[in-house]
């Protein structure tokens, strides 16, 4: 067994791998991701493995950019007439020849082993192999072992959640239903993402609104009319198999206006008169309304804040959103959900599962909130934390406060489907190095240790999201 990610002591790297040993082969929960559910819906063969593996990750073409290789080089679509590369093997071949950039990245450890662990590549990739590597790839794609369903069944994926806006029609899902993949307890089940009706300062958020009245038939001219369109899509989204909601507002603030505060605020929206700080106490007073709405349907919240989206501003006008524009900014949970956990803290019907781009708030803030209130846990280290040391640091400043039970197990995150199973070993990896650091230590038995690390690689993220 390889030893990646343990310590090199000996006694804590012979405990590791007997921990990791237990979860190795323990089914993967995802239950939050951006994976298109149109590629377990159709089956289709993967296109190329410039397609597959480099265009629509933006850990990879970031830090391209980053040295100056604009994104239409690297296949990105483009919203304007901007010419985009199109022959794959031309875009897998600036990765080749850029390959130094990844060195101590999360992105080179994920890449290696999909190649290895997935494709069966074990040819070290760099300039002079990387045509070799693609042709290996590309032979590997036009199996039938390696289409979408099949690759799900030997990665053991047991749940995986992707995630929606409210005017997802859900049809994708629907193939998925009817074909014994979707629904209620299925394989792929959809969450529920309101951002792109919450946020009045989303591009077209009006005409978004008046979309949501002609798909729920309810008037959402009025704000009334608006909750009630939100409930109609939510109970749709349970329908399809959903049991969580998602929302990624730039704050974690949250206030409790009055249904009068709030329904001017709204239309004052529908007009196009709301300010950004207008925006703000909207956003705000939502995730109190939706965390009334999770009391009552049971979905589990998931608070993803702290993202300055679009902070590359060409980028952005060139090719949309989620392409690597965006940069975590300091994050004030404290103070923030005060109005909600005043409110709703102590109700156990209510789970919020909080996350962070700012880790200096993992000891700080969340742990002791954790620890304090019955409705909230702390999800994993989350996209520019989700590393090996980011995943060891997490461990390091919460457990001591919060312990383990507090906590959500891990999530992916990821659109790379094929990393999927990478990014499991990694989590499940790290915390049997802490594990076994503990037990090294005397300050946990080793059963304990055996128990905890099963409950964290599967049983923990099945309970708190209610799979």
């Amino acid at each position: 067994m390889s030893d990646l990610l343990f310590a090199a002591e000996p006694r804590q790297r012979d405990i590791a791998r007997e921990l990791y040993a237990l979860v190795r082969d323990l089914p993967l929960i995802s239950p939050h991701g951006h994976v298109d559910p149109g590629l377990l819906a159709d089956d289709e063969p993967f296109p190329d493995p410039a397609r597959l593996i480099i265009v629509p990750d933006h850990y990879v073409t970031r830090m391209l950019l980053s040295q100056g290789i604009p994104l239409a080089r690297l296949g990105v679509p483009s919203r304007t007439d901007a010419p985009v590369e199109t022959d794959p093997r031309t875009i897998w071949r600036l990765l080749a020849q850029n390959w130094h950039l990844f060195r101590g990245t999360p992105s080179r450890l994920w890449l290696e082993r999909t190649f290895a662990n997935v494709f069966g590549v074990t040819t070290r990739f760099g300039p002079e192999t990387g045509d070799a590597v693609y042709d290996e790839i590309a032979a590997r794609l036009a199996e039938p072992a390696f289409r979408p369903r099949a690759l799900f069944e030997r990665f053991g994926i047991e749940v995986l959640a992707t995630t929606e806006s409210p005017l997802d029609e859900l049809t994708r899902h629907a193939k998925l239903e009817a074909d014994g993949w979707g629904g209620p307890g299925g394989r792929v089940i959809t969450t529920f993402r309101p951002d792109d009706v919450v946020d009045m300062e989303f591009e077209g958020w009006a005409g978004r609104i008046a979309r949501l009245g002609e798909l729920t038939g309810e008037d959402t001219t009025t704000y009334r009319g608006y909750l009630a369109a939100m409930w109609s899509r939510r109970q749709a989204f349970k329908a399809a198999g959903a049991t969580s909601s998602d929302h990624g507002h730039p704050t974690a603030r949250t206030v409790q206006l009055t249904t009068a505060e709030a329904a001017r605020l709204y239309e004052r929206g529908l007009r196009g008169g709301a300010s950004a700080a207008d925006a703000e106490e909207f956003r705000s007073h939502m995730l109190v309304e939706f965390a009334r709405m999770s009391i009552e349907d049971g979905l589990v919240m998931q608070l993803h804040p702290g993202a300055v989206r679009n902070h590359n501003k060409s980028l952005h006008t060139v090719h949309g959103r989620d392409v690597g524009g965006d940069i975590p900014q300091a994050t004030d949970f404290v103070h923030a959900l005060a109005p909600l956990l005043d409110a709703y803290g102590n109700d156990p019907r209510l789970r919020v599962v909080l996350f962070t781009l700012d880790e200096d708030t993992f000891t700080r803030e969340l742990a002791p909130l954790a620890g304090g209130y019955a409705a909230l846990y702390l999800g994993a280290p989350w996209w520019f934390l989700d590393s090996p040391d980011g995943l060891r640091r997490f461990r390091d400043a919460v457990t001591e406060t919060a312990g383990f039970y507090n906590t959500a197990g891990f999530t992916d995150d990821t659109r790379a489907f094929c990393s999927i199973p990478v990014r499991h070993e990694v989590a499940r990896r790290s915390d049997a190095a802490y594990l076994a650091r503990l037990v090294a230590e005397e300050r946990l038995p080793l059963d304990e240790a055996a128990e905890t690390i099963a409950d964290l690689a599967y049983h923990l993220p099945k309970k708190v999201f209610r799979l």
